[in-house]
């Protein structure tokens, strides 16, 4: 507006020159006037117009021009405010598809595609479900006439915590003291479980499928002298390293045992790490020196590798020579237990919430969810409600190790716990809350930071597909890019060719080289266990071990279900299937494999993964023979090439297959056209014979000296290169 009145204002003062140059004009006419007066009086007055009312008339042209043009201005600006105020704002954000866009503008999706028309993206490969980069967003929202607004990440969004945390310490003044916690470990079938049993005064060791421990048991134990120590019984099978770590991270004393006559042992290196990771002092038992191959000082100096140095060596590791098949010695373990425990000045708070941790967790047909677990601070009762994980519970039920009904748990002693919700975890800390809310709103959070984690995973790997799937799209537009689309549909329509179903065939011979399958196991640590040996799997370009569900409990008709739908095979582990749940997987044709021992288990999956490999070829020689001359015979206008044989070793079958070896490389396979004795055609020739033969490939030449074998083809079943390492 001021430019245009600027202007207005220049012709103003243009005209103001010209109106003076009038007046001058007008003074000179004048003169003239007195001289014509009289003759010309009527064009005089015509003449002479006064100056004051051409001015007023541009002063009232100049102020109706500004305010017309003001009025225009303002009119513009308020439309352009109003046209802003109006646009529909849209909420978008980095990776949403086409679908997505279209929803949130709440408009059709063709609406996107027509947005998208004459844009360098290509429409032929766009989907619904196709994501758009942030360019094609903007493109969209601002041909529809919209405003773009960038939406935050939902974990941006700030939401109180209301996670339950551990207590503070409590005054040292208010703590009293406690049993230690003492896990026994070491190397498989080293009498862990016997050494148990002695101090237990029961037979643990009989229950066990072959002997092997498979799951972490823990004990009360009360001494002679009246000291009660809870001891935990881990595995030492090597399947079994999460819950041998998981042990050394609740306990107080580590009692290593190691047989005088095995001597230190790959799970024998792997507790000691576990001791020293969790940094808990170790006691060493070592057991079996009754036996007649004991040697208990070769034990002491082969742990001296592994920095666990005996009292014998100027260290401060107490060992104990032991025998828990008889029982001898096992008083003097006991003490030199309860003595470094008076050392350590064991104490705990036994009063305020609940701490402890879930040593282990299994589905009981009656009771529902149940966990074994090791009381750290406070005293747990009955009606008491309970967080562990990503589920709670109030507390119905305890029990002890024999099952026997308690009211009451302290800390340091081992307690079954029936009234979960949902499963927890081996391992999970259980932390008391005041009420049933608060355990919902517990659970709640710890789902949704869960959810949280997922997402921002979730987010990282849609990231890498849209870069992924921009450079793809960048190089289809290089390769597309230079020919008319004519040639351009053509080679897409090649494309989309090669990319047809597959036919039942081809799609059983994919299905073949996939083992899907379902693990069940009867407690949380057992399938821990399976599971970490299946992430050992290395051998996929074998065949693709797929686990497609694992969970704790009997046996289902979901687990059936699911195993026909991917034609997979369910491993139960210490699990029963009921006589319905057989017929069923019997009907639907699905395998149910049940075991006791887990590298019973272990075995069974590599021969099945064995099954679905192909066969290889072996080849087995039947004779040799040696070339000693060559010559040529003419069969009708052709000239075949014969080679006169000897037969060194086995015998010729004619019908055998046959390879032509020179200076020891094979230069020739296939089979025999003709093989004669003299001037008779045979079909065998054996050892020490003379005969000629001929090849069906009649190019290849013979030499003196070359070798002729005779060989057969077997099919050999192919074995896993699988090694789960035990």
């Amino acid at each position: 507006m001021n430019r245009k009145i600027l202007k207005l204002e220049n012709l103003l003062q243009f005209h103001t020159v010209f109106r003076q140059l009038h007046s001058l004009g007008q003074r000179r006419l004048a003169q003239w006037n007195h001289v014509f007066s009289s003759a010309y009086p009527v064009w005089t007055a015509q003449v002479c117009i006064r100056p004051w009312q051409t001015d007023l008339l541009i002063g009232a042209a100049l102020s109706q021009y500004r305010r017309l043009v003001t009025k225009k201005e303002e009119r513009s600006w308020k439309s352009q405010l109003f046209s802003t105020k109006s646009k529909k704002e849209v909420e978008v954000w980095i990776g949403m598809t086409v679908e997505e866009l279209a929803r949130a503008m709440e408009k059709d999706i063709d609406c996107v595609y027509e947005a998208l028309m004459n844009t360098a993206i290509d429409l032929d490969s766009l989907e619904a479900h196709s994501h758009l980069d942030e360019v094609w967003i903007k493109e969209v929202i601002k041909k529809a006439g919209m405003k773009l607004k960038w939406s935050k990440l939902k974990q941006d969004k700030v939401r109180e915590n209301k996670d339950a945390v551990r207590r503070p310490q409590a005054d040292p003044a208010l703590l009293t003291p406690r049993s230690p916690v003492v896990t026994i470990m070491g190397h498989v079938d080293h009498g862990k479980t016997t050494l148990l049993d002695k101090l237990r005064k029961t037979q643990v060791a009989a229950m066990e499928a072959g002997g092997i421990t498979q799951h972490i048991g823990a004990f009360l134990v009360s001494l002679p002298s009246g000291e009660k120590i809870t001891f935990l019984d881990t595995p030492g099978h090597a399947a079994f390293s999460a819950m041998r770590a998981r042990g050394a991270q609740v306990t107080d004393i580590v009692i290593l045992v190691v047989a005088a006559d095995d001597g230190v042992m790959k799970q024998t290196v792997e507790s000691i790490q576990h001791a020293k990771d969790a940094q808990v002092p170790i006691v060493l038992a070592i057991n079996k020196c009754d036996k007649a191959g004991a040697d208990p000082e070769k034990v002491k100096k082969e742990l001296l590798a592994y920095d666990v140095v005996c009292e014998d060596y100027g260290g401060d590791v107490q060992a104990v020579h032991i025998s828990a098949l008889t029982g001898d010695n096992l008083m003097a373990l006991a003490e030199a237990t309860v003595a470094l425990a008076e050392m350590l000045e064991l104490k705990a708070d036994s009063t305020g919430p609940v701490e402890g941790t879930v040593i282990e967790s299994f589905t009981d047909k009656g009771r529902g969810p149940v966990t074994t677990a090791i009381i750290q601070r406070g005293t747990l009762r009955k009606g008491s409600i309970l967080v562990a994980g990503k589920s709670w519970a109030k507390v119905r039920l305890m029990f002890d190790e024999n099952g026997k009904t308690i009211h009451e748990a302290c800390p340091s002693m081992p307690v079954g716990i029936v009234g979960w919700r949902d499963l927890p975890s081996a391992g999970d800390e259980i932390l008391e809350v005041e009420s049933e809310p608060r355990a919902r709103a517990v659970v709640d959070w710890r789902k949704y930071e869960l959810e949280q984690e997922k997402n921002k995973e979730d987010l990282k790997i849609i990231e890498e597909k849209r870069k992924e799937h921009q450079e793809a799209h960048q190089k289809a537009r290089e390769k597309y890019g230079n020919i008319d689309w004519k040639e351009r549909s053509f080679l897409k329509y090649q494309e989309r060719k090669e990319l047809k179903p597959l036919k039942a065939k081809e799609k059983e011979e994919r299905d073949s080289h996939v083992l899907p399958i379902i693990i069940k196991g009867d407690v949380d640590g057992s399938v821990e266990a399976i599971v970490n040996i299946m992430d050992t799997y290395d051998a996929s370009h074998e065949c693709e071990l797929e686990l497609v569900h694992f969970g704790v409990g009997d046996v289902s008709e979901n687990d059936v279900n699911l195993a026909e739908t991917f034609r997979g095979v369910i491993y139960g582990f210490n699990v029963n299937v009921g006589n319905v749940i057989q017929k069923s997987a019997a009907k639907k044709g699905v395998k149910i494999k049940l075991h006791k021992i887990i590298y019973h288990l272990i075995e069974d999956l590599q021969e099945e993964l064995s099954s679905r490999l192909p066969c290889t070829v072996e080849e087995h020689p039947i004779g040799e023979a040696s070339i000693l001359a060559t010559f040529s015979v003419t069969e009708g206008k052709k000239k075949v090439p014969v080679a006169g044989c000897r037969v060194q070793k086995g015998q010729l079958e004619k019908q055998k297959k046959f390879k032509l070896i020179r200076n020891g490389e094979v230069i020739w396979k296939g089979s025999l056209s003709s093989l004669k004795h003299h001037k008779d055609d045979v079909s065998i020739i054996k050892t020490g014979m003379d005969c000629g033969l001929s090849l069906s490939e009649e190019k290849i030449e013979f030499k003196v000296g070359d070798e002729i074998i005779c060989y057969e083809e077997k099919q050999v079943p192919a074995k896993t290169s699988w090694d789960p390492g035990f």
